[in-house]
């Protein structure tokens, strides 16, 4: 049995963020030759499964580069490697002191509101930010609070912020010299002068997680597709790991092959060649 581990952003999704026709209906060939698929995405698991609804992912997903597995067939929610209070406020200290606002994710219940996604917040400064709220989380299932209002015994997967791209990576730095943490960053799609990062606990990875799935599954084979630095720890333990062309230098080097471009379905035409569907 094959296990196949999609990345999402820049990997199984277009340039509108979209699982386009064409490899929708390379899924559902995978589906109809019994070869299983999941996804392990940075995504939250509420901005990942509003992409992946109607698509037939139904083994457990992957969400926050591993911090949060989701197995829809018993709806059950698995949560590993949260961020402690004390590495929580370290990240909102970091963030606040550049003039950037942390958007705390997390997991739980809260005012008597169970299995939600909460967004904590401090007050946005930026129209950037502004833009994620009213653009983004406005038209999401997510229940956004004041960061004061921030539970002290709150489940947080990840800590996510978005702004000016040199502020964002000098809280890079700081941040990934920190011991206990991990943090991602990116060019965002305001503009090029604006980067998204997200930041998670060290321990916390998609490498961890899709082999463990491997194991539960008993897929005797583990490939994975991806494009992005969050992707090195599945590459690393992945039978054959694919990187499109969009892909960063340091993944195309790691990755068994190069194949098509994010933007030209290069991931569905590469299956049908590779399991002949």
């Amino acid at each position: 049995m094959h296990l196949i581990c999609f990345d999402l952003d820049g990997t199984l999704l277009n340039d509108a963020s979209e699982i386009s026709p064409f490899t929708r209906e390379t899924l559902s060939l995978l589906r109809k030759n019994d070869i299983a698929y999941t996804v392990a995405t940075g995504r939250t698991m509420l901005s990942g499964q509003s992409i992946l609804d109607g698509h037939d992912f139904d083994l457990p997903q992957i969400y926050n580069n591993g911090v949060t597995i989701w197995d829809p067939k018993n709806e059950q929610l698995t949560l590993e490697n949260l961020l402690s209070s004390a590495e929580v406020s370290t990240i909102i200290d970091v963030a606040l002191a550049q003039g950037i606002t942390p958007f705390v994710n997390a997991l739980g219940s809260y005012e008597n509101q169970s299995h939600h996604h909460f967004v904590f917040h401090a007050e946005t400064r930026h129209n950037v930010e502004k833009e994620l709220i009213h653009k983004y989380f406005s038209k999401t299932k997510a229940k956004l609070f004041p960061l004061q209002a921030l539970p002290s015994n709150s489940q947080v997967t990840n800590i996510s912020m978005i702004g000016d791209a040199h502020c964002i990576n000098e809280m890079w730095l700081e941040l990934n010299a920190h011991p206990n943490l991990i943090a991602y960053s990116g060019p965002a799609l305001q503009g090029s002068e604006f980067r998204w990062m997200d930041v998670h606990h060290y321990q916390a990875n998609k490498g961890t997680a899709v082999t463990n799935l491997k194991s539960q599954l008993g897929a005797s084979k583990l490939i994975c597709f991806g494009d992005s630095d969050n992707d090195l720890s599945m590459f690393a333990l992945a039978d054959e790991s694919y990187a499109p062309k969009n892909a960063k230098a340091q993944i195309k080097e790691s990755a068994t092959a190069v194949i098509g471009h994010n933007h030209e379905d290069g991931i569905a035409h590469f299956l049908r060649e590779r399991f002949s569907l």
